[in-house]
């Protein structure tokens, strides 16, 4: 905050009802000496009323003196400075509390053991003649006393100073002399430790040439039991490969007799039950009489037509009917295989693939449930990260083909396992799968036609 009594600079302002220019101070007032003029005139806010306040004061008023003193100094000092009135009543309530000093002050005579602080600033707020001399003056008393304290303080720490310095130079010569002493006796006590050392060195040398002399030996015996161990394991490996190897290739024989033999029971077992469903099928389709020859067939007679070639055509199912899926699938155990994306994507490309499978999947169940027939849908697995999760429905077979592996060749394999005769039908638009399924036996089928037929369920 800038320092309202420095505006006392200024030169050439009057006081009130006075012809003569008003004294001014050649320099601000000191800290110390503004300080004290701003706690009396907050002392003498307590016995002027509000309307004697200057209009700046007011809102001090209320505050108690040592906030009056923080928050409003500069405005009390500008106060002093530039209202007269303000400044008499403030020298009117000094004179009441310290009337020895005021009257000494205005007579020009401070008394010489007086503060030179409260007598600079009793000048400054009476304002008797030559009050700037005496503010000066006091000011320069107070600067001096001043720093004749920071002197003494100066004078008796550097005389605490030198005292530590003195006790600690009489500590250090006594730490020196009993280092020196430890060092003395630290020395003596090397000596005797560098005898002993010297003593454990030969002796560790001695130890040394001893234990490398038994090392010799140890590794030396080491070696030769390395190279009786070596020559027992080759031969124990070399007896534990024939073993392997015997029981590996009975292990061989033992597996593909099992597996021959549970495969081919298999297929014969699937085609027995092929040949009878179908026999039975036949019996009934053909109704056979107990007899071939019955008496009637002797007699002679004009028989009704028969169907032509032609007829038998227009009654004949196209290769994309619905209807004829039903009919392979209602031969004896007919076996479906779906090449599953190769449908989906014919039939709904724009769904997502899990969605796609899901629809074919659901749709097969249904077909699988009406039918009766074993039902395998393959998909192409060669590309997934890892295994689908998936539930199969009740009655269809899901299978993805291993890495590196495509659906096509996995089709294949599935056709090949079948045993010849069983009917077994590929559902691929693919024709490059078509024939070659066509050439291992099983009837191919337009993915449209099962699609027609799904649309149906």
């Amino acid at each position: 905050m800038e320092d309202a009594t420095g505006d006392a600079e200024a030169t050439g302002r009057p006081e009130p009802g006075s012809g003569e220019p008003a004294e001014t101070l050649d320099r601000p007032l000191p800290e110390r000496v503004r300080h004290r003029v701003i706690v009396l005139a907050g002392d003498a806010f307590a016995g002027l009323t509000m309307a004697e306040l200057p209009a700046t004061l007011r809102q001090y008023a209320r505050f108690t003196p040592s906030r009056r003193v923080k928050f409003g100094g500069s405005a009390i000092a500008a106060a002093l400075e530039n209202d007269t009135v303000f400044r008499q009543r403030v020298g009117s309530r000094l004179r009441a509390a310290e009337p020895e000093l005021a009257a000494a002050v205005e007579e020009g005579t401070p008394p010489p053991a007086a503060d030179p602080v409260e007598v600079a600033a009793a000048a400054f707020v009476l304002r008797p003649p030559g009050w700037a001399k005496l503010v000066a003056a006091a000011g320069e008393e107070a600067q001096r006393a001043q720093a004749e304290r920071a002197e003494q303080e100066r004078e008796r720490e550097l005389a605490r100073l030198r005292e530590e310095l003195s006790q600690a130079r009489s500590q250090a010569r006594g730490e020196g002399d009993r280092l020196r002493a430890e060092l003395e006796a630290a020395r003596k006590e090397s000596d005797a430790v560098h005898r002993k050392l010297r003593s454990a060195l030969a002796d560790v040398r001695r130890g040394e040439a001893a234990l490398r002399k038994l090392r010799a030996e140890f590794e030396e015996a080491r070696a030769e039991a390395a190279g009786a161990r070596a020559a027992a394991d080759g031969e124990a490996r070399r007896l534990r490969a024939r073993l392997a190897e015997a029981e590996a290739a009975l292990e061989a024989s033992r597996k593909s007799v099992r597996e021959g033999r549970g495969i081919e029971d298999m297929r014969l077992r699937l085609l027995l039950d092929t040949v009878l469903d179908a026999a039975q099928g036949l019996r009934r389709e053909l109704a056979l009489p107990p007899t071939e020859l019955k008496p009637a067939q002797t007699v002679e007679a004009v028989a009704p037509g028969e169907l032509s070639p032609q007829d038998i055509a227009h009654r004949a199912l196209s290769e994309d009917d619905p209807a004829l899926l039903d009919q392979l699938l209602a031969l004896p155990q007919a076996h479906l295989v779906v090449d599953g994306y190769n449908v989906t994507k014919t039939g709904y490309p724009t769904m997502p693939l899990e969605k796609q499978r899901l629809r074919l999947l659901g749709g097969l169940a249904v077909l699988a449930a009406q039918t009766g027939a074993e039902m395998t849908c393959v998909f192409d697995g060669a590309e997934l990260a890892a295994p689908v999760l998936l539930t199969p429905p009740r009655g269809v077979r899901v299978l993805f083909s291993k890495p590196r592996q495509t659906a096509d060749e996995l089709i294949r394999q599935l056709v090949r396992a079948e045993p010849p005769g069983r009917p077994v039908v590929v559902v691929s638009a693919d024709r490059e799968v078509a024939d070659g399924v066509a050439r291992a036996g099983a009837r191919p089928v337009a993915s449209s036609m099962l699609l027609r037929r799904l649309a149906r369920t």
